[in-house]
């Protein structure tokens, strides 16, 4: 087993839908994309400006994505956790997150 498996086994982790996944794993390919066109546009030696203004939509892409799971961590597990009573840990855990998100 291994890290990622075994710190989620105790935690009150409500399982994405397979729709849920597709759509982040979407996202995500869409990215990797991007982020093979900009070593290409390095590659090109292309002008600086053209290619920061892909990072920056590369990191908007990503940052969409994170606020998408975030958004559904709270509506989900936060709020599973905070039924069964669990809650200070789970937000605690959030609150942790989010200031890791921000930086």
């Amino acid at each position: 087993m291994n890290h990622y498996e075994d710190h989620n086994m105790d935690k009150k982790m409500v399982p994405r839908t397979e729709q849920e996944i597709e759509s982040i794993i979407k996202r995500l390919k869409r990215i990797e994309g991007q982020v093979r066109g900009v070593q290409k546009m390095v590659e090109d030696n292309r002008y600086c400006i053209d290619i920061l203004v892909q990072i920056s939509a590369i990191t908007a892409a990503l940052n969409k994505v994170g606020l998408s799971l975030l958004e559904r961590h709270v509506s989900h597990c936060v709020s599973k956790a905070i039924r069964e009573e669990s809650g200070e840990e789970s937000i605690r855990e959030l609150m942790d997150v989010i200031k890791q998100f921000s930086k």
